[in-house]
């Protein structure tokens, strides 16, 4: 089966198909991207991004506008996201093609739907209930699996008081992600109080090993630790704190616009 026989089995359509990896029906209103292999990671696999406008030779991607629209249509009007693994080829699966003319090698003729998220000026397909997860602060420990063997998470090292006070002590109380301080906000209630976030996930590592405090742990508030794991991989802090000040400029314009 091509991609094109599979999409119209899907009742979806495009303006070109040699060059389109997004595509649309309009009465379901379901969008449908193709997910590069080289762009997914786990549950999360990116299907747009503004670095994507211009190809290597310096010219538009014909696609972009397309897809652009297509991403809108998914935000503002409501129309379900849904995709399917495409696997690129060798001679274009790496970063520095990564916005030239892609070649398909193989995909996979089975729809996922997605949950959208936008992280500052990339767009990605989550996978359904990949986005509900709770920091892995628990009162009660998730556990992964390990080959045959199941292993603790992180909670068991993060709540280490050694490892945790060492990792407060030398980055402090503050949130390393918004900068909220529970004492400053709270008083004395509030003293001392932070979340301590495991920056490469136990489940990433596969074994058990020594945490450094102050480079594999980092303090976050419950609010922002929550954020980080919303996702599966989780957002680094660099990518939270774009979030955040992404949110605090359009927040910034709509209140100009009111005054």
């Amino acid at each position: 089966m091509s991609r094109k026989t599979f999409i119209e089995s899907e009742g979806a359509t495009c303006k070109n198909w040699n060059w389109s990896w997004s595509f649309i029906n309009e009465s379901k209103r379901h969008i449908i991207f193709g997910a590069w292999d080289v762009y997914t990671d786990n549950s999360r696999a990116k299907i747009f991004s503004t670095d994507w406008q211009i190809n290597r030779r310096g010219h538009k991607n014909k696609a972009y506008d397309q897809s652009r629209e297509h991403i809108r249509l998914i935000e503002e009007n409501g129309y379900r996201l849904l995709t399917f693994p495409m696997k690129r080829s060798k001679d274009t699966a790496d970063d520095n093609n990564r916005s030239g003319p892609a070649k398909i090698s193989g995909f996979t003729a089975t729809l996922s739907e997605k949950t959208l998220v936008r992280i500052e000026n990339d767009w990605f397909g989550i996978a359904l209930g990949a986005a509900t997860r709770l920091a892995e602060e628990l009162a009660k420990p998730e556990k992964y699996p390990e080959g045959a063997r199941w292993t603790a998470t992180i909670n068991a090292y993060e709540r280490n008081p050694k490892a945790r006070s060492a990792c407060i002590e030398h980055h402090g109380h503050t949130c390393a992600a918004c900068g909220f301080d529970f004492a400053r906000a709270y008083g004395d209630f509030g003293k001392d109080f932070i979340h301590v976030h495991h920056i490469i996930p136990i489940g990433k590592i596969g074994k058990l090993y020594d945490v450094d405090p102050k480079e594999d742990l980092i303090p976050v508030c419950p609010n922002c630790h929550a954020m980080i794991h919303r996702i599966e991989p989780p957002l680094t802090i660099t990518e939270l704190r774009k979030l955040l000040q992404a949110t605090h400029d359009v927040t910034n314009v709509n209140r100009s616009r009111v005054c």
